[in-house]
């Protein structure tokens, strides 16, 4: 994610250098400073509109707050990393929103790799394969589930409110007030821990899958449903199921 600021910004630079040569270079346009009123007119009015160019984007791709991502309008996987990467802003739930998003980009690599292991050990059309990738893509999507149930607590989160609360000098309120919104507020901490946990959890399901696929030379389908591992996932995706709802 910030990788890709600063290759944007360089981006930006190389592009008003570019311009820059090609405009006052005389092999090019050869637009000159000191030379005629409108030459030299034309150039100061360019670097003077390259520099708030460069201002503008150093400012717009490096230090600009993005804007919170409707939830509803959340589909892809960039549109979660871009989402959450709003809420790094708030500083004590900035090491929650850090585990998410490398949750996000290990969730992708482990979905990739056991696909890759899927389609090097099995044809698309076996029962076996169809099995192994029904239960990865619902674990997957139960995945984005909890991350999406994480977004929906961080959208109402109010970071001055919660430090306000949590204040143990408040006096403006009763101390029977403030308990019971410090304890809300624990309520919303506790959840989004709740759903990073589980998202470990699922993970680690998926690297046993992994390794079991692995490590057997032959699957009978009706075997598959009897391997610890899927018995697992399958017992984790009903119970997050009936949680969720």
């Amino acid at each position: 994610m910030f990788e890709t600021k600063y290759i944007k910004v360089l981006g930006l630079i190389l592009t008003v250098v570019i311009l820059n040569i090609l405009v006052l270079s005389p092999g090019f346009f050869g637009v000159e400073i000191g030379g005629s009123a409108f030459s030299t007119a034309f150039g100061v009015t360019l670097l003077f509109a390259s520099a708030l160019v460069l201002i503008y984007g150093c400012y717009y791709f490096l230090f600009k707050k993005p804007e919170a991502v409707p939830i509803k309008e959340i589909k892809t996987h960039e549109d979660y990393v871009e989402a959450l990467s709003h809420y790094r802003r708030i500083r004590m739930l900035e090491d929650d929103v850090t585990l998410a998003l490398s949750q996000l980009d290990r969730i992708r690599k482990k979905r990739d790799t056991l696909l890759d292991v899927l389609n090097q050990r099995f044809d698309s059309t076996e029962l076996s394969y169809k099995k192994f990738a029904s239960v990865t893509l619902e674990v997957e999507k139960l995945f984005y589930l909890n991350i999406r149930s994480i977004l929906n607590r961080l959208s109402v989160f109010d970071e001055t409110e919660f430090e306000s609360v949590m204040n143990q000098k408040n006096a403006r309120f009763s101390t029977e007030l403030l308990q019971e919104r410090r304890t809300v507020y624990s309520e919303y901490l506790t959840f989004i821990k709740s759903s990073l946990a589980t998202n470990e959890e699922i993970m680690l399901k998926l690297d046993k899958l992994l390794l079991e696929i692995s490590r057997l030379d032959s699957f009978e389908p009706g075997d598959i449903e009897n391997m610890p591992c899927m018995q697992e996932i399958d017992s984790l995706i009903k119970q997050t199921k009936l949680y969720k709802n």
